[in-house]
């Protein structure tokens, strides 16, 4: 008897427990543009990967796909107006939806990637559009817009975020002195909390989400300040300001651009904001609630190509000096370079994956920080600048090329047992 009733309690725990919701997102799980792939070709053909499918029509972007277990979103932009498209894993178009207007001034196109979360997908436009769609049929569940909603201040290169999901909440930053960062309901729309951060505009930062024990915590900049806000209430926890602008030089689009995601591990937070501090390691207190400075690197100045973190290495390209450098995460001195200019990084299976703005894209060992280029090619498809960052899912590696996004299967076909 006594089992009988032990079964149903464990019955009843299990069918009230509720499962981690599963986040699809901006380069990654946590945003660290590492993914949990193996088996991975350790060498790539001449010419380049086998290309599985590729599809053209996503209009202007820049904006990574991504990619869930059953299908993938990307976002184009066709006539100043903000377009989602939805694939199926074999490149067939399942739906696309037009959601809001879209940044066609400079570098036109689409800047940001979607976040799925169970059945709605969350995405953003350069005119400050952020929308919440059904992903099964793209019909749209709400809309909100970040200058008439929020008195959000337009940036100089148009809003690039990557919307960020806790809970019930959706973060974002429309800028501005009043409603800097805002938390709303992502079922709703509504506000939950406003936070005036330090007032700047938005600094084109996709966002992240730190989980400590009793404390979540965003990070994102603003446009000379990295901010720490506790996720769960809005207050202002602490702020890292970007040295390099003076402040009677700071106008848009000066010192402004800091659009790679910060890192965290085990109580470390790493940032590379090319047109800021550059290089920099932070101590974040247990509580979360204050940080401190370790070390500042000047040549991990990358402006957008983003940073990952392998073993005891940093991997990010330069700027100044256009080539992929590793770095020790201890000390923050360089231990290799690579003359491959400057780019897009992402790892998987202990290589890396890099993507020039010269459109070749390239296969790296990175062994105790030693840099080889193991293999190259070039990206012959798609239009204007070879700006978005590559994904990898299930062994294959998406790379989108403006109005062009292409799948080329990394997978190794004999596996040694």
């Amino acid at each position: 008897m006594k089992q009988v009733f032990y079964f149903i309690a464990l019955f009843i725990f299990i069918s009230c427990s509720n499962p981690k919701t599963k986040i699809y997102q901006w380069r990654g799980e946590n945003r660290t543009g590492v993914y949990s792939e193996t088996n991975l070709l350790q060498e790539w053909p001449e010419n380049g990967p086998e290309e599985l499918w590729f599809a053209e029509g996503i209009g202007n972007g820049y904006g990574s796909p991504t990619i869930t277990e059953s299908e993938l979103f990307i976002t184009g932009e066709k006539d100043s107006l903000a377009w989602l498209f939805c694939y199926g894993l074999s490149g067939n178009l399942i739906w696309k939806k037009q959601y809001g207007k879209e940044w066609a001034k400079h570098y036109p196109g689409s800047r940001s990637a979607p976040t799925v979360v169970d059945d709605l997908v969350y995405a953003g436009t350069g005119m400050g559009i952020i929308s919440c769609l059904k992903r099964e049929t793209g019909e749209l569940v709400w809309t909100k817009d970040y200058v008439a909603d929020f008195e959000g201040v337009l940036p100089y290169h148009g809003y690039s975020e990557a919307p960020v999901i806790f809970d019930d909440k959706i973060l974002c930053t429309p800028g501005g002195p009043e409603n800097n960062v805002v938390a709303l309901n992502r079922f709703t729309g509504e506000l939950i909390w406003s936070c005036k951060g330090m007032g700047e505009r938005m600094g084109y930062n996709p966002g992240n989400l730190i989980e400590l024990p009793d404390r979540k915590i965003y990070v994102t900049f603003s446009a000379y300040h990295l901010l720490g806000i506790d996720a769960e209430t809005g207050e202002l926890l602490w702020t890292h300001l970007q040295e390099n602008t003076p402040v009677e030089k700071r106008e848009p689009g000066i010192g402004d651009t800091h659009s790679n995601n910060a890192i965290y591990e085990n109580g470390i937070l790493y940032y590379a904001a090319g047109d800021g501090n550059r290089g920099v390691k932070l101590q974040l207190s247990k509580d979360g609630s204050q940080i401190s400075e370790i070390w500042r690197t000047p040549d991990l100045d990358t402006y957008m190509g983003g940073f990952v973190k392998v073993g005891d290495y940093l991997y990010g390209c330069g700027t100044r000096k256009k080539d992929l450098k590793s770095f020790d995460a201890e000390t923050g001195e360089i231990a290799d370079s690579l003359r491959t200019g400057t780019g897009a990084i992402v790892a998987a299976d202990d290589m890396l994956y890099y993507y020039n703005w010269g459109g070749e894209l390239s296969l790296v060992s990175c062994e105790n920080g030693k840099l080889h280029q193991q293999s190259t090619f070039k990206i012959t498809r798609g239009t204007k600048e070879h700006f978005s960052h590559p994904v990898i899912k299930n062994g294959v590696l998406y790379q989108r090329h403006g109005d062009a996004l292409m799948a080329f299967d990394i997978r190794e076909k004999h596996i040694k047992t």
